[in-house]
């Protein structure tokens, strides 16, 4: 799987927002000064997070970004399908629409397998976790395997 800058951005905006002790809005200029976001980028990013309902924003002197739903229920697997898609998709496919011949048919159970893998991580990692530091005992059990940390 490849991770997209779209989804490393989003997500580190939404680390930001939800790591403020005072829970006030966050001007987009700020998150992306302070997570080194092109602006820009950044503004369509938020602007697709706004239509899955993940981030609100509020105008006026005070406005910003923040939250639309608590942390705690924002998941990576949400944040990813908000501005990129299906986790895992098959020349724009989901892996269930997709057909082979009888020769090539195994791919796609790998493919199911591989978006089962994703959601076994990005569904049970919230913006919550990230913002505290404290992921899951299953995400971090993955990462103590030292094969996990070696590129093939």
């Amino acid at each position: 799987m490849r991770v997209s800058a779209k989804s490393d951005y989003a997500l580190r905006a939404l680390i930001e927002i939800a790591s403020r002790d005072d829970a006030r809005p966050v001007s987009a200029e700020e998150l992306g000064r302070l997570q080194e976001i092109p602006h820009g980028f950044l503004q369509a990013i938020l602007a697709d997070m706004r239509r899955a309902d993940i981030v609100v924003s509020q105008r006026g002197q005070s406005g910003g970004w923040r939250l639309a739903r608590p942390a705690e229920s924002v998941t990576i697997a949400d944040v990813i399908r908000a501005v990129d898609g299906p986790l895992v998709s098959v020349y724009g496919l989901r892996p269930e629409a997709v057909s082979y011949n009888e020769k090539a048919d195994g791919l796609q159970q790998v493919w199911i397998a591989a978006r089962s893998a994703l959601r076994d991580v990005f569904e049970k990692v919230t913006i919550a976790s990230l913002a505290e530091r404290s992921l899951p005992d299953e995400v971090t059990s993955r990462t103590a395997d030292e094969d996990a940390w070696q590129p093939h």
